[in-house]
């Protein structure tokens, strides 16, 4: 479904803003619905499988190619 999947480039930006982006994404996501999230901050290697185990939502794959990472997350169900 189109409408589920959604895209986040934060190429560039540094920590913790692209966790934080992220975060604010998913909130306006329904649940169940997923974020490729694409970076270049070295620290969101280990930032977001981080983010992920604290907050329940699935990170479905974390791949990098060179500098770029690409995270994909599933919006956690609520309740």
């Amino acid at each position: 479904m189109a409408d589920m999947e959604h895209t986040l480039d934060v190429r560039g930006l540094r920590c913790p803003l692209p966790v934080l982006k992220a975060n604010k994404a998913l909130r306006g996501m329904p649940p169940g619905a997923e974020l490729t999230v694409l970076a270049t901050d070295p620290a969101a290697e280990a930032d977001f499988p981080a983010f992920a185990s604290e907050t329940g939502h699935a990170l479905l794959s974390a791949t990098r190619e060179g500098d770029d990472f690409r995270f994909v997350l599933r919006r956690r169900a609520d309740g």
